[in-house]
């Protein structure tokens, strides 16, 4: 199946700031794709653009294979905004009012809604009586209605305790498996490598990468070595293979493998061979943060 959505160097400005710079990428039928940035990198404006809340400076994108329409926005949920429901209701009512206005959903879907979301038993309940969490997974139930087969949500779990976001995360999980399309902003790293299967990294407009989540955000291997004479050390370690990133910090050297490479043996036999003892010799992982800031530069 061809891709569920296609963006072709979409860009936008604002005066003479750059919110997008030639932006391209393909999003895969079925997966959960986070588009992930520091804030201020373009995440909503992107979003804003394919759901036609923006018009694009240039480029253009297609929904399931065809340009964009008002029935290709049919098949398309969102939430791009903080909930604004009326407080004094109740979710059923609010779920109503919001049907009424889109022309989406009917009656017997509200049930089924908030059964998806896990709020069908407090259905009656004022939306001021809600959690934060709970607000938006009403908000998710909004974007629901109709059955659409895509979801477009920008920093779901924003604001949210570790509660609620244990919550959303489980939820978006539970609705990719059950055959959505998820296409979620977030500026919170683990929220991406936690649910989402692939990703594109944005940086103040530009597209910095974009793949699987595992090929992007790999965890290297790192090794951190020293000795008596550090200057030596690092000598004898710029030969040692061209596939090692090598940098000093103080009177240590820090080697990032690629995952799975690591051999403590291998170097400090090496290091051996070359007339070095080593007294520092210590395997890590490479933090998902350390790559996340590595390709931002942040």
């Amino acid at each position: 199946m061809s891709a569920i959505l296609t963006l072709n160097s979409i860009a936008k400005s604002y005066g003479k700031i750059k919110a997008l710079n030639g932006v391209s990428f393909e999003v895969p039928p079925g997966s959960v794709f986070g588009i992930l940035g520091p804030n201020g990198s373009g995440k909503t404006t992107l979003l804003s653009i394919i759901l036609d809340v923006l018009k694009a400076d240039r480029g253009n994108y297609n929904w399931f294979g065809e340009t964009g329409s008002p029935e290709q926005r049919k098949k398309i949920g969102s939430l791009l905004e903080t909930p604004n429901f009326y407080h004094y209701l109740s979710a059923v009512s609010n779920l109503q009012i919001t049907s009424s206005i889109s022309g989406r959903g009917n009656p017997a879907m509200m049930d089924l809604v908030l059964q998806k979301v896990k709020l069908f038993e407090r259905r009656k309940s004022r939306f001021s009586s809600f959690s934060l969490g709970m607000k938006q997974r009403l908000a998710i139930a909004a974007a629901l209605l109709g059955n659409p087969s895509v979801l477009v949500l920008d920093e779901p779990t924003n604001g949210l305790d570790p509660v609620g976001i244990a919550e959303i995360r489980d939820l978006i999980i539970e609705l990719s498996k059950s055959g959505h399309t998820i296409i979620m902003a977030s500026h919170l790293l683990d929220e991406v490598e936690k649910v989402c299967t692939h990703v594109a990294i944005l940086k103040k407009g530009d597209l910095i990468t974009t793949g699987s989540v595992n090929d992007v955000l790999v965890d290297d291997d790192l090794v951190e070595i020293s000795a008596a004479d550090i200057s030596a050390l690092e000598t004898v370690m710029n030969n040692y293979s061209s596939g090692v990133k090598i940098s000093r910090e103080g009177n240590t050297l820090q080697l990032i493998f690629p995952k799975g490479t690591a051999r403590l043996e291998e170097i400090n036999n090496y290091c051996f061979s070359k007339g070095i003892v080593l007294n520092h010799l210590l395997f890590k992982k490479k933090r998902l943060e350390a790559k996340f800031f590595e390709l931002t530069n942040n």
